[in-house]
């Protein structure tokens, strides 16, 4: 599988100091303490579908936040709810922590090794977290056409990793689940829990009605759900985040609000503002409000007239662009130049993963020469 996506993995490494670790960490306590703040709940479920409500308990499954790295400090570009490749980051991380140990360089203390241990446990606390009982027996990830996903790998991964304690653990499509009599099944027994890696967030596609309705029912755990992407990922939230002053009002602590100050300016695109963001595009970053995998996205400055029109018909946010740190790398012995990114995966506040991502062009896509994900080593 490998071979058919050769630039999954980078074969640089990213180096990061021990200092600039800690900013990220702090964006996402700040962040979790956000989230937690009843007026920010308000604030940002008023716009959310109306399945995202109700709160079933979970925390959500490897939350992923992803930095932009500036001479002024980290800049959170988003927020994921279903952030892939932390299965992949964390087996290639073993694997380079086995190399370099010698070089006196490491990954962030215990991270690799402790993964998948991590990894189980979080999914037990999320069935727990939703009121139930022991573990889950039967786990389901759950994606379109999981064995087409660019990502598949993964989910093999996952599914061997977390069956390491018992459970089974099936790789399904949507269209496989059935639910009757307040059961959701496939291959014709019960699934107790549901990692969801889905990016119809609330649900709303006919072919996932099954899977909607056994959530609504609480018949079944689903991690991450609709709830925790309306308050953690929908590109809106952005806006409440980048707002320091309102955070104030609502309480949100001074180290806090510190922390957020690597929140780069996020409004919605109106018809009110769209001619002041058409002049001043150039200093602005475009993103559909439910939007997933870098789909829809514009920088500003290659923005055509067309694009502008589809944007302001749509429903979008303009965020204050903050290019990309850069990286150089050798290709066949020469000099290459390309962009990265910094991603943490996490649950419940807590970093459970740190890893990078190179690659060209406007967005990450995982199929550049050269590109992937790459190991991050604190020095």
């Amino acid at each position: 599988m490998l071979e058919t996506r050769p630039h999954l993995f980078s074969r640089a490494p990213v180096f990061l100091s021990a200092g600039e670790v800690a900013e990220l960490r702090a964006v996402v306590a700040a962040i979790e303490e956000v989230v937690r703040n009843p007026s920010y709940q308000r604030a940002a479920l008023a716009w959310a579908p109306p399945i995202a409500a109700r709160d079933f308990g979970p925390r959500g499954a490897l939350m992923g936040y992803d930095f932009h790295l500036t001479a002024q400090g980290p800049r959170l570009i988003e927020v994921n709810t279903n952030a892939g490749g932390a299965f992949l980051n964390a087996l290639a991380g073993q694997a380079q922590r086995v190399c370099c140990a010698e070089a006196g360089i490491g990954l962030a203390p215990g991270e690799a090794e402790g993964f998948a241990e991590a990894a189980r446990a979080m999914f037990i606390r999320e069935w727990s977290h939703q009121g139930r009982a022991g573990a889950p027996r039967r786990i389901a990830i759950v994606d379109e056409a999981p064995a087409e996903q660019h990502l598949y790998p993964e989910f093999l991964i996952a599914q061997r990793v977390l069956a390491a304690d018992g459970a089974e653990v099936l790789i399904l499509d949507p269209a496989d689940l059935s639910y009757c009599d307040g059961v959701l099944s496939a291959v014709g027994a019960p699934i107790d829990l549901v990692y969801n890696r889905l990016v119809d967030f609330a649900f709303d596609e006919p072919r996932h009605t099954k899977l909607r309705s056994a959530y609504l029912d609480g018949a079944v755990v689903v991690t991450p759900n609709p709830h925790l992407h309306a308050l953690y990922a929908d590109k809106r939230d952005l806006i409440l985040l980048s707002d320091l002053p309102t955070l104030a009002s609502w309480g949100v602590s001074a180290p806090a609000l510190e922390a957020l100050n690597a929140v780069p300016r996020t409004i919605r695109v109106t018809p009110e503002n769209a001619e002041d963001l058409w002049r001043e595009r150039k200093r602005w970053f475009f993103k559909p409000t439910r939007g997933h995998a870098s789909k829809g996205v514009y920088r500003g400055e290659k923005l055509t007239t067309r694009v502008w029109a589809e944007i302001l018909a749509a429903d979008y946010v303009a965020q204050a662009y903050t290019p990309p740190s850069e990286r150089q790398i050798a290709i066949d012995g020469r000099p290459q130049t390309r962009k990265l990114d910094v991603r943490l995966y996490t649950y419940d506040g807590e970093v459970l993963l740190s890893a990078a991502r190179l690659y060209q062009g406007q967005a990450t896509n995982l199929r550049t020469p050269g590109g992937g994900f790459a190991p991050l080593f604190v020095v």
